[in-house]
């Protein structure tokens, strides 16, 4: 055979679940586009900080001569408001926002110059787009800033996504 082999674990675990072979974790993501590594993030939404903040990120991409990786995240629900169960587990729900926003960007002239890719990601905002951040090695992530209750009480993502990013992270107003 070819190559090396991977003995069978002595107690019968499989070697994907074992936290010593961490590049089976690794495999499991899909592979990014290298023409947008060490691009620019923007989370969009169809808001007008999100527009604000694409508008932004377009300008920064294009100065660096680099590539825009446009992140939408879908809705997630708990399962608790659907069933009335007690763990918290999460549904993704159906969002054809995403399909009318990527319409909408491949109509605009604004992008017509650099390239750039629409990802849709379902989940915790901040996280999802730290880890496109990481999966493309960006240079930075672009937000808008989030005005309103929801922002008070629970804490905006440009300053949830601040305290936690690796990466620069740039909050247009």
């Amino acid at each position: 055979m070819a190559g090396h082999e991977i003995p069978e674990p002595v107690d019968r675990k499989r070697l994907a679940d074992s936290p010593a072979v961490p590049e089976a974790a690794a495999d499991a993501r899909q592979e990014c586009d290298p023409a947008f590594k060490h691009g620019v993030v923007v989370g969009f939404d169809g808001s007008l900080s999100s527009e604000r903040a694409l508008a932004y990120a377009v300008g920064m991409a294009h100065r660096s001569g680099s590539g825009l990786i446009i992140v939408h995240v879908a809705n997630r629900l708990p399962t608790t408001v659907w069933a009335g169960c007690e763990p918290p587990v999460f549904v993704d729900v159906p969002d054809q926002r995403t399909e009318v926003l990527g319409l909408e960007l491949a109509c605009a002239d604004y992008l017509s110059e650099i390239p750039w890719i629409l990802v849709e990601r379902g989940g915790d905002i901040c996280h999802e787009l730290e880890e496109v951040g990481q999966e493309y090695e960006a240079d930075a992530i672009v937000v808008g800033s989030t005005h309103g209750l929801v922002g008070r009480i629970f804490g905006s993502v440009a300053g949830r996504l601040a305290r936690r990013a690796e990466r620069p992270v740039v909050v247009i107003p």
